[in-house]
């Protein structure tokens, strides 16, 4: 059998090639009809991320090093219930499932779906001997990842009770700006907050800015869903007598330190001491998903602009080890 190292550099050469592969062009058009918040450039994005970050044979060496036990335990039935928000955002917890030597039973989200059964089919095509299985309800397994809304959290942790889980709810992710950032920093900060219609945890909703910085964004063309969203959220706004600044796709809100209820709302915060940002986001730390800034000593999960997107294989969601969890399943 080959190892976890070959099988998953191996799945990252096949997907390099995208505007030369039918079988992919086909499965990212399907994927496309079936859930009208994903479009082809979204999902190409997403794709190219988990390529470069997750399937390259040297960081995928780098990344396991740090647990030389992976794969030498007993395997366990692990299922995992993914999300479907963004295109592949449950890959990781079963590239963790598999590099661990346990057994995914997954559940891939009906939004997701298409992306998700490619994936293993690919995985399959490469390592017939791996094992990926469906998950079954009401079937005991070992341990459980499951990774949902605030909602669907409550009812994991019901539904799995007595049973090793790792669940994930709703997190946010901010951005702090110094007041000098380039014209390149703030394009790169609208894909943090733009890519993927901000249906991530990881996508920007609340900027913090120097008082007195006024904050301009690169307007683009989003998606029908999402173009229906501003329009709602903005009128909203115009409703309720608030003030903001209309980008033509999305809105600027000059607002507290909370985060907006519309996908296509982006909250703007001043503050006058950045002694001030380092206080809320450690008070908020269990909301926040990453922060994106150029600003040192921020926050223990900063990212570069236009990187929030890109998790690498050290970026653990709600910044809980998957590996480690998996290591101490019994």
């Amino acid at each position: 059998m080959k190892s976890t190292i070959q099988i998953f550099s191996e799945l990252g050469a096949r997907i390099t090639a995208y505007g030369a592969d039918e079988q992919l062009r086909s499965a990212v058009a399907r994927a496309v009809a079936e859930n009208e918040w994903f479009s082809v450039s979204d999902i190409c994005y997403a794709i190219e991320a988990v390529r470069r970050e997750m399937l390259d044979a040297e960081k995928l060496s780098q990344w396991l090093s740090h647990y030389p036990s992976a794969a030498t335990r007993d395997a366990k039935r692990v299922a995992i219930i993914m999300a479907g928000n963004i295109p592949l955002v449950g890959f990781f917890d079963l590239l963790c499932v598999l590099a661990s030597g346990h057994i995914p039973y997954v559940k891939p989200s009906s939004k997701d779906r298409v992306l998700e059964e490619y994936f293993e089919q690919l995985l399959l095509e490469i390592e017939p001997s791996l094992r990926i299985e469906r998950y079954v309800e009401g079937v005991e397994y070992d341990a459980v990842i499951a990774t949902g809304g605030d909602s669907a959290n409550l009812y994991f942790r019901s539904a799995f009770a007595g049973t090793p889980c790792l669940l994930r709810g709703s997190r946010h992710s901010v951005a702090v700006l110094s007041g000098k950032e380039s014209k390149a920093d703030l394009a790169r900060l609208a894909d943090d907050v733009f890519i993927h219609s901000g249906l991530g945890c990881r996508n920007v909703s609340l900027v913090f800015v120097p008082k007195g910085y006024n904050l301009s964004l690169p307007t683009r063309k989003m998606g029908l869903a999402y173009h229906n969203n501003y329009l709602q959220c903005r009128a909203l706004l115009t409703m309720r007598g608030v003030e903001f600044e209309d980008l033509g796709e999305a809105v600027l809100v000059r607002s507290k330190a909370e985060f907006p209820r519309f996908l296509s709302q982006i909250n703007v915060v001043e503050y006058t001491s950045l002694d001030d940002v380092k206080q809320w986001l450690s008070e908020n730390d269990e909301r926040l998903q990453c922060v994106v800034s150029a600003i040192s000593g921020l926050h223990t999960r900063c990212v570069a602009f236009g990187q929030a997107q890109s998790p690498t294989l050290f970026d653990y969601a709600d910044e809980r080890d998957t590996m480690q969890f998996l290591a101490e399943i019994e």
